[in-house]
């Protein structure tokens, strides 16, 4: 009997869980440990933080579901991963000895990089649903006594959909409240274009986006450094194509949300260079396996990928939840070959698909492979791409609490958009 230990019960840890389990079979011990409780449907936060959504709707206690398929839970950070030893460090100060590890982790918020940034600072985000509930308390107030909003992504950011996504909720909300002549509204970004979204442009994704902010009157700033964030006022640097200063940007605002860059969680990063890049980002084989560690797996935001293409800003290639998906069954797969004593066969897909709402309209997009050039680079616009997002998250969670191994992104968004097939 193998013992799987998964660290993280997001996105890539739950599902890594309910297909090792799947696959593997019953003989085997799979442990899954969180450094929280309850599973959250982190697409979903944009629209807790306007109160279109609460915490009761995308978040549900783990325990209860993983029991169901004989998956044990440990709800205790990792402290440690000690890959010589097979063990992991709990902060509590239990071990847990492993044959595999699945790493899903997740990243580390690096808001501690723009002096002011986050919320203990002066600006909020949606990376998670305490952020996301302190949004909201916010924007209570906000719409009492609005003023200008400042959105975006700072440098170094992977993941640049969400603050799309929650500029335009943002705007939509407004307008449903008669109020948005009152908000001036500036998208400030490390991208070096608008619809870059880490991935050197999807389709005609700066045209179209472009088009929908000049349609909501949102200004723009891309090139864009954050150098400090003070209450009330945002410090931004706008360069140039060669990486120079071009203007120096003090924005007022009554509310902001800004997206901070994605570092390695300290019980990972920590190992050393053998695990992880600089970033303390886990490094995997085309087998999603570490080179060094080979029972050491990991998958989604917490593995190392190069950036699509050098940018005057930096910025990080984003990995979206199909991408995750495919990388679940992947690891999977390919720790039931080496139980078996086979080796590994099974590659995850390096294709991006997306549901990336706009308040009353969205935008789906689709890149096959995610790094350029592509066989397959789409986006298209409407208000089915609202409607089939909603109707995703319902979908979604009511599968996690099934306990499904089922591909869920490829089940149903390839549905949505009329694709059969991205392999």
């Amino acid at each position: 009997m193998a013992h799987i230990v998964i660290i993280g019960a997001s996105t890539g840890g739950l599902p890594a869980a309910y297909d090792a389990r799947h696959i593997l079979g019953k003989s085997h011990k799979i442990t899954v440990i969180s450094n929280t409780e309850s599973f959250q449907f982190v697409p979903s936060n944009p629209w807790v933080a306007v109160g279109w959504r609460t915490r009761d709707d995308t978040t549900f206690k783990l325990e209860p579901y993983l029991s169901k398929k004989n998956i044990d839970f440990i709800p205790v950070a990792a402290q440690e991963i000690k890959p010589d030893d097979n063990q992991v460090l709990l902060a509590d100060g239990r071990t847990v000895d492993y044959d595999y590890l699945i790493v899903a982790t997740g990243p580390k918020l690096a808001f501690e990089e723009v002096e002011g940034l986050g919320p203990e600072g002066y600006t909020n985000s949606v990376c998670t649903v305490d952020h996301a509930e302190k949004a909201w308390e916010e924007w209570q107030g906000f719409v009492q006594d609005p003023g200008p909003i400042v959105v975006g992504a700072v440098q170094m950011a992977s993941c640049f959909g969400p603050a799309y996504e929650f500029a335009f909720i943002m705007d939509a909300d407004l307008r449903k409240r008669k109020m948005r002549d009152k908000v001036p509204m500036t998208f400030v970004t490390a991208e070096p274009y608008i619809g870059h979204l880490g991935l050197g442009g999807v389709g005609d994704s700066k045209t179209m986006l472009e088009s929908e902010m000049r349609s909501k009157h949102i200004n723009w700033i891309t090139n864009a450094k954050v150098t400090k964030v003070e209450q009330g006022k945002m410090f931004v640097a706008e360069h140039d194509a060669n990486g120079e200063v071009i203007k120096e940007h003090e924005l007022p605002f009554k509310f902001s949300m800004m997206l901070p860059a994605f570092k390695g969680v300290e019980a990972v990063a920590s190992v050393g260079e053998d695990l992880v890049n600089p970033r303390g980002f886990v490094k995997v084989d085309k087998y999603q396996r570490n080179p060094k560690w080979n029972n050491i797996y990991s998958v989604g935001v917490c593995i190392a990928i190069p950036p699509v293409e050098a940018t005057p800003i930096p910025t990080g290639t984003p990995k979206t939840g199909y991408m995750i998906e495919s990388m679940v069954t992947a690891s999977c797969n390919n720790i039931k070959a080496d139980i078996e004593g086979r080796e590994p066969d099974t590659e995850a897909t390096w294709n991006a698909i997306c549901l990336a709402d706009m308040g009353d309209t969205g935008v789906a997009f689709v890149a096959i492979p995610q790094i350029p050039p592509r066989n397959v680079a789409w986006m298209k616009k409407g208000k089915w791409v609202h409607l089939a997002k909603v109707a995703f998250e319902k979908y979604f969670i009511k599968k996690m609490k099934k306990g499904t191994s089922e591909h869920l992104y490829e089940k149903y968004i390839l549905k949505a958009l009329g694709i059969e097939k991205l392999r």
